[in-house]
Protein backbone atom coordinates (compact mmCIF):
# COMPACT_ATOMS: atom_id res chain seq x y z
CA UNK A 1 0.00 0.00 0.00
CA UNK A 2 1.45 3.33 -1.08
CA UNK A 3 0.89 6.25 1.24
CA UNK A 4 1.12 9.76 -0.17
CA UNK A 5 1.41 12.89 1.94
CA UNK A 6 1.04 16.32 0.35
CA UNK A 7 2.33 19.54 1.82
CA UNK A 8 2.96 23.12 0.81
CA UNK A 9 -0.55 24.43 0.31
CA UNK A 10 -1.79 27.67 1.78
CA UNK A 11 -3.10 31.15 1.09
CA UNK A 12 -1.36 33.19 -1.59
CA UNK A 13 -2.14 36.44 -3.35
CA UNK A 14 -2.93 36.51 -7.07
CA UNK A 15 0.31 36.46 -9.04
CA UNK A 16 2.13 34.63 -6.29
CA UNK A 17 3.77 31.22 -6.23
CA UNK A 18 3.55 28.02 -4.23
CA UNK A 19 5.42 24.74 -4.40
CA UNK A 20 3.58 21.61 -3.40
CA UNK A 21 5.35 18.44 -2.34
CA UNK A 22 4.10 14.89 -2.16
CA UNK A 23 6.17 12.29 -0.37
CA UNK A 24 5.53 8.61 -0.96
CA UNK A 25 6.07 5.78 1.48
CA UNK A 26 6.90 3.37 -1.31
CA UNK A 27 10.56 2.43 -1.67
CA UNK A 28 9.96 1.53 -5.33
CA UNK A 29 8.73 5.06 -6.01
CA UNK A 30 10.55 5.10 -9.32
CA UNK A 31 8.12 2.44 -10.58
CA UNK A 32 5.18 4.81 -10.34
CA UNK A 33 3.79 7.40 -12.68
CA UNK A 34 2.82 10.39 -10.55
CA UNK A 35 0.07 12.88 -11.14
CA UNK A 36 -1.37 16.04 -9.64
CA UNK A 37 -5.09 16.72 -9.72
CA UNK A 38 -7.25 19.42 -8.21
CA UNK A 39 -10.84 19.77 -7.16
CA UNK A 40 -12.65 23.03 -6.57
CA UNK A 41 -15.93 23.19 -4.63
CA UNK A 42 -18.81 21.91 -6.72
CA UNK A 43 -16.54 20.76 -9.53
CA UNK A 44 -15.14 17.45 -10.66
CA UNK A 45 -11.57 16.48 -9.98
CA UNK A 46 -9.43 17.62 -12.88
CA UNK A 47 -6.04 16.73 -14.25
CA UNK A 48 -3.23 19.19 -13.55
CA UNK A 49 0.03 17.46 -14.47
CA UNK A 50 1.74 14.10 -14.64
CA UNK A 51 5.30 12.85 -14.78
CA UNK A 52 6.58 9.52 -15.98
CA UNK A 53 8.34 7.22 -13.57
CA UNK A 54 11.83 8.18 -14.72
CA UNK A 55 10.96 11.87 -14.89
CA UNK A 56 11.86 11.91 -18.57
CA UNK A 57 8.51 13.31 -19.67
CA UNK A 58 5.92 15.63 -18.21
CA UNK A 59 2.36 16.46 -19.23
CA UNK A 60 0.07 19.33 -18.33
CA UNK A 61 -3.49 20.43 -18.67
CA UNK A 62 -3.51 22.80 -21.63
CA UNK A 63 -4.81 25.67 -19.54
CA UNK A 64 -1.90 25.39 -17.09
CA UNK A 65 1.05 25.07 -19.43
CA UNK A 66 3.69 27.66 -18.74
CA UNK A 67 2.57 28.38 -15.18
CA UNK A 68 2.87 24.98 -13.47
CA UNK A 69 5.86 22.65 -13.42
CA UNK A 70 5.88 19.07 -12.18
CA UNK A 71 9.11 17.39 -11.16
CA UNK A 72 10.25 14.45 -9.06
CA UNK A 73 13.20 13.30 -7.02
CA UNK A 74 13.22 9.52 -6.96
CA UNK A 75 15.96 9.46 -4.35
CA UNK A 76 13.64 11.34 -1.97
CA UNK A 77 10.43 9.55 -3.04
CA UNK A 78 8.93 12.96 -3.70
CA UNK A 79 7.03 14.66 -6.49
CA UNK A 80 6.64 18.43 -6.68
CA UNK A 81 4.32 20.93 -8.28
CA UNK A 82 5.68 24.44 -8.73
CA UNK A 83 2.83 26.87 -9.32
CA UNK A 84 3.55 30.38 -10.55
CA UNK A 85 1.40 33.36 -11.52
CA UNK A 86 -1.44 31.94 -9.48
CA UNK A 87 -4.99 33.06 -10.18
CA UNK A 88 -8.11 32.94 -8.04
CA UNK A 89 -9.44 30.19 -10.30
CA UNK A 90 -6.53 27.99 -9.20
CA UNK A 91 -8.15 27.78 -5.78
CA UNK A 92 -8.82 24.11 -5.04
CA UNK A 93 -7.73 21.12 -3.05
CA UNK A 94 -4.70 19.65 -4.77
CA UNK A 95 -4.10 15.91 -4.70
CA UNK A 96 -1.17 13.81 -5.74
CA UNK A 97 -1.75 10.35 -7.12
CA UNK A 98 0.33 7.31 -8.00
CA UNK A 99 0.02 4.41 -10.34
CA UNK A 100 2.53 1.67 -10.92
CA UNK A 101 3.59 1.67 -14.55
CA UNK A 102 5.79 -0.51 -16.71
CA UNK A 103 7.12 2.12 -19.01
CA UNK A 104 7.33 5.86 -19.36
CA UNK A 105 3.59 6.33 -19.55
CA UNK A 106 1.35 9.04 -18.17
CA UNK A 107 -2.30 8.86 -17.21
CA UNK A 108 -4.57 11.92 -17.40
CA UNK A 109 -7.68 10.39 -15.83
CA UNK A 110 -8.19 10.18 -12.07
CA UNK A 111 -9.71 6.70 -12.44
CA UNK A 112 -6.38 5.40 -13.71
CA UNK A 113 -4.61 6.04 -10.41
CA UNK A 114 -4.56 3.59 -7.54
CA UNK A 115 -3.24 5.69 -4.69
CA UNK A 116 -4.13 9.18 -3.51
CA UNK A 117 -2.95 11.62 -0.93
CA UNK A 118 -5.28 13.40 1.45
CA UNK A 119 -5.04 16.68 -0.44
CA UNK A 120 -3.71 20.12 0.39
CA UNK A 121 -5.74 23.31 0.14
CA UNK A 122 -4.53 26.09 -2.14
CA UNK A 123 -6.37 29.40 -1.87
CA UNK A 124 -5.55 32.30 -4.17
CA UNK A 125 -7.07 35.49 -2.87
CA UNK A 126 -6.20 39.07 -2.10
Amino acid sequence: QVQLVESGGGLVQPGGSLKLSCEASERTFSSYTMGWFRQAPGKEREFVAAITRSGSATYYADSLKGRFTISRDNALNTVYLQMNSLKPEDTAVYYCAARRSYGDIYYPNPSEYNYWGQGTQVTVSS
